[in-house]
Parts: C-alpha cells; sequence; structure tokens
C-alpha cells in the first residue's frame, strides 16, 4: 500500500518530467545533421521561454511595485520612484548573478554549497543579535542604507544541500549520512522560526519534502514527521497573530476591521477589476485600504488594475517557469542536476502560487511574497540567482545532446 502511495505522488509531482523524458529519448535517435541542428535549436528556445517568462514577471513586477507604491511615498514625502529605484537595484544585482550562475557549471557549486550554507546561518544568527524588527517579526539586517533579508538565502542553500546530499548518499544506501547533513538545514530552518518566520519555515520544509520525494524517498515516513509536526505545530508553535490567520481565513467577515481586513480589501480589488481591469494606475484599493499593496498583497493590486487578463497572464508565465523546469531536470543525466532543477523550480513557482491562493482567500495569509514581482530585493536578487543556476543545467544539456549526436553522425 505504501508502495502504491509513493509511486502515485512521484507520478503526480514529476509527470510532465517524465514526459519529456520520453520525448527526449526518442529525439537522441536523429542521426543526421539536419536532424541535430533542429534539435539543439529547439533545446535553445527552451532556454528562451524560461528567460523571456523571467523577465516578463521582472518588467511587471516594476510597473506594479511603482503604481502600488507610489501613493504611500507621496504619503511618506518622498520621492514617488523610491520604492522601484531600490527594487530596480535588487533587479540589476539579480541579472549580473544569473549571467555568472548561468555560465558556471552547477556540479562546481558542491564545492561552495557548505560554505554558502555557513555564511547563510551567520547571518540569521546576525538577524537574531542585531535585526530589525518590522510588525512584531525580526526578519531584516541592515547594511548600510540597504536592507537584507537572509531567510531568503536560505532557499538556495537548503535545494543545494539536499540535492548534493542524495547525490551522494541516495537514500537507500546511508540514512545515518543523510541525517548528519540535516544539521546545517535543522540549524537554518531553527532560526528561522525564532525569527519568527513561520511562512519561510513551511515554504522551506515543503521544499525538502518535495525533493526528498523526488529522490526517492519514504512516504510512510513523510506521512509519520506531518503526523508528529503538524499537531505539535498547531499546539505549541503558532503565535496568537498566526492562529489569528487562520481563523480570519475561515471567517473574515467575522472581524472585517480587524483580523479579516485584509483579506476583505483584497478580494474587493479583485471584483472592482473585473474582467479587464480598472487601468494601470487607477487602483482605489491601494490608496488607502489595503496594507502592504506592493508586497504581499500586490497580486491583488494588479487584479484590480488589469482584471482576469493580468492575473491570468501571471498564472501563465509561472505555468512556463514550472513547465520549463520540470524539462530541464528531465533531460538531466544525472541525479543532482535532476534534483537542483526540481528544487530550484519547485521552489520558485510553489512560493509564486502560494502568494496568489493567499491573495484570493484560497489559504491563509503567510507574508511569502511574490517572486519577481513583489518588493523585496533580496527576494527578486535570490530568485534571479536561482534561475541563472537552471539555465546552467539547461545549457549542459544542450551541449550533451550535441555531443551525442555529433558522434553519432561521423
Amino acid at each position: 500500500m505504501w508502495y502504491f502511495y509513493r509511486q502515485l505522488v512521484q507520478v503526480s509531482i514529476c509527470s510532465t518530467a517524465m514526459n519529456t523524458e520520453e520525448r527526449f529519448s526518442k529525439n537522441m535517435s536523429y542521426q543526421n545533421s539536419g536532424q541535430s541542428e533542429k534539435l539543439s535549436t529547439q533545446n535553445m528556445q527552451s532556454d528562451r521561454a524560461l528567460l523571456i517568462a523571467v523577465i516578463f514577471l521582472v518588467v511587471i513586477g516594476l510597473m506594479s511595485i511603482f503604481s502600488a507604491s507610489a501613493p504611500k511615498c507621496i504619503e511618506m514625502g518622498v520621492n514617488p520612484a523610491r520604492f522601484l529605484i531600490q527594487q530596480a537595484l535588487g533587479v540589476i544585482v539579480g541579472f549580473v548573478g544569473l549571467k555568472f550562475l548561468s555560465n558556471f557549471h552547477y556540479k562546481k557549486l558542491m564545492t561552495y554549497t557548505l560554505p554558502f550554507a555557513l555564511v547563510v546561518i551567520i547571518l540569521l544568527v546576525m538577524v537574531k543579535v542585531a535585526g530589525v524588527t518590522v510588525n512584531g517579526a525580526q526578519r531584516w539586517i541592515n547594511i548600510g542604507p540597504m536592507s537584507m533579508q537572509p531567510s531568503e538565502f536560505a532557499k538556495p542553500a537548503v535545494v543545494l544541500l539536499l540535492a548534493g546530499v542524495f547525490y551522494r548518499n541516495p537514500i537507500i544506501m546511508d540514512n545515518n549520512k543523510i541525517v548528519t547533513a540535516f544539521i546545517p538545514i535543522l540549524i537554518m530552518l531553527g532560526l528561522i522560526y525564532m525569527q519568527p518566520n513561520l511562512s519561510m519555515l513551511l515554504l522551506l520544509l515543503i521544499t525538502s519534502v518535495a525533493i526528498y520525494i523526488c529522490a526517492g524517498g519514504s512516504l510512510q515516513l513523510i506521512f509519520m514527521g506531518g503526523a508528529c509536526f503538524i499537531p505539535l505545530l498547531l499546539l505549541k508553535g503558532l503565535r496568537g497573530y498566526q492562529s489569528s490567520r487562520i481563523v480570519t481565513w475561515l471567517h473574515p467577515e467575522a472581524d472585517p476591521l480587524g483580523a479579516g481586513y485584509n483579506v476583505i480589501q483584497s478580494l474587493v480589488a479583485f471584483a472592482s477589476g473585473g474582467f479587464y481591469g480598472v487601468g494601470y494606475g487607477s487602483s482605489k484599493q491601494k490608496l488607502a485600504w489595503l496594507p502592504e499593496a506592493h508586497t504581499d498583497f500586490i497580486y491583488a493590486v494588479i487584479g484590480e488594475e488589469h482584471g482576469f487578463i493580468g492575473c491570468l497572464l501571471i498564472i501563465c508565465l509561472f505555468w512556463t517557469i514550472l513547465q520549463r523546469g520540470f524539462i530541464i531536470a528531465a533531460k538531466c543525466q544525472d541525479m543532482y542536476g535532476k534534483l537542483l532543477a526540481l528544487g530550484l523550480t519547485f521552489s520558485i513557482c510553489f512560493q509564486g502560487f502560494l502568494n496568489m491562493w493567499v491573495a484570493s482567500s484560497f489559504v491563509p495569509a503567510t507574508g511569502v511574497p511574490m517572486p519577481f514581482i513583489s518588493y523585496g530585493g533580496s527576494s527578486v536578487m535570490v530568485s534571479l540567482w536561482m534561475v541563472g543556476i537552471l539555465l546552467n543545467i539547461s545549457k549542459d544539456n544542450v551541449k550533451r545532446i550535441r555531443n551525442y549526436t555529433n558522434v553519432r553522425n561521423i
């Protein structure tokens, strides 16, 4: 029975990847130069599709941040483009990192994974010691005029650690080494929980579970761990405001001016936008009714200004990233690259869809920003760096296909 459930979940997570792998196997049988050239062109287009989707999201994000934050900046008496400029700096650094990582072979990352994880741990400790507290949460550290959110860097760190661990020590061979390798991850999760940042903690845990399943992990062990962790979290791990978010999600109308205010105003924004939206810059909810309009609820602003069409475009762009990421994973021939591509893709896309679900009141409010779109320099930098790694794995796939077809044609 457990074996059946395990196979079912693995198929559901990786079905797109497996279908693509079958098509890839057929393509490998092409022997003439014309067909091999066509195959290489198709793979290069896959890279372009991923990169174009990301660029579109970044541009939409910059436009939406300016629209959502300008009224707040005017109210504060500062430059209306203040948040836009700060986000643009993060985008520039992010694309520089993307360019570098897309040309840096992903297998070399294994050498730097542990040092990178240690740096992230040090930054998380600095948050606890001298971090900036905003709305009761201590998640940021100031570096000169800029601020940084170290928990964002934990996302690629966890994926890199898990991919390396399961590549070197397959689950069926040595569980003791895997448990030992989890120590840096557990330290990061503990420090993130202490901030408190439960939303990021859950995102990292769910990403870890997804990688574990794709690596061939036991679903029985996951269910047992979940059966112990979830009740403990509900009874002891939730703080007052976190519990109220769950209650508010179930009954937002019970406290429309208090805990349910954000959710109700977000739904009003979507309703006001209708099918085509009220037009760029014309949102009324962002003026005084929708808190965190440029961060957590920026999707609601997009829904009001660009309507159902704008929301659908965002969904399609994230779906493109998800599909391309799974295709990259399917075509990769080593387990490290597969798990790395799957983990990075899942982390980006799950966070994006989670933000949409929160804004649409499908799940309780989490405080998770939307990758590439929500305001936050650390978030957009890390997301672009993760895409850079995906592009490098894809480039390696293209190079391997070319070498294979060239040998077959000799």
